[in-house]
């Protein structure tokens, strides 16, 4: 009950969004460090700002207080639900499912050309399927074409920096690719 009542007393993190951007990140929900900073990946082992760099989106490696000079690269940040946990997994399915009718208006509101799932959780709880594959997905998502990446998460120790920065730089080819 006590993380309950601080969860919910964290300021909530704010969308770093605008209209017609090449590629939303959008993240599970905000860690409990990232919302009481008010900066997006601000986890001490969240590897998200060096992958987002070594996989080429970015000319340099971006601190979480800086999260916003992503707008300058036609790249947003925003997560499926406000309410920052400790753990992705403390969110129920129905917090999931609650949040997908707005999340979804989101996207057809700033219609952003590719929305990028980190993880496969949002997008599982909100569309309700269950067999969701990593890469571009067969169906988009409030407009714009849905991408699945591995959750850069120091949590997630099934994907080494490597192999996360590989998973990124697919998207980064397909986005510029989609700009000829």
């Amino acid at each position: 009950m006590v993380e309950l009542a601080h969860a919910s007393s964290v300021q909530r993190l704010p969308d770093i969004i605008e209209p017609g951007l090449a590629v939303l990140f959008c993240g599970i929900n905000p860690g409990m460090r990232a919302a009481a900073a008010g900066h997006h990946f601000d986890g001490r082992g969240n590897r998200f700002w060096r992958v987002l760099h070594r996989a080429g989106f970015t000319k340099e490696e971006f601190r979480p207080e800086n999260d916003r000079e992503v707008l300058r690269y036609g790249l947003g940040l925003t997560t499926a639900v406000s309410r920052a946990t400790a753990r992705a997994d403390e969110l129920s399915r129905a917090e999931i499912q609650a949040a997908a009718a707005q999340f979804e208006l989101k996207i057809q509101q700033y219609a952003p050309r590719f929305v990028a799932f980190l993880g496969k959780m949002a997008l599982a709880g909100m569309s309700g399927k269950r067999d969701i594959g990593w890469g571009l997905q067969s169906s988009q998502f409030g407009g714009a074409r849905a991408w699945v990446l591995p959750n850069p998460s120091g949590l997630n120790r099934a994907f080494s920096l490597d192999a996360l920065v590989s998973a990124y730089r697919e998207l980064r080819i397909a986005v510029e690719s989609s700009d000829e």
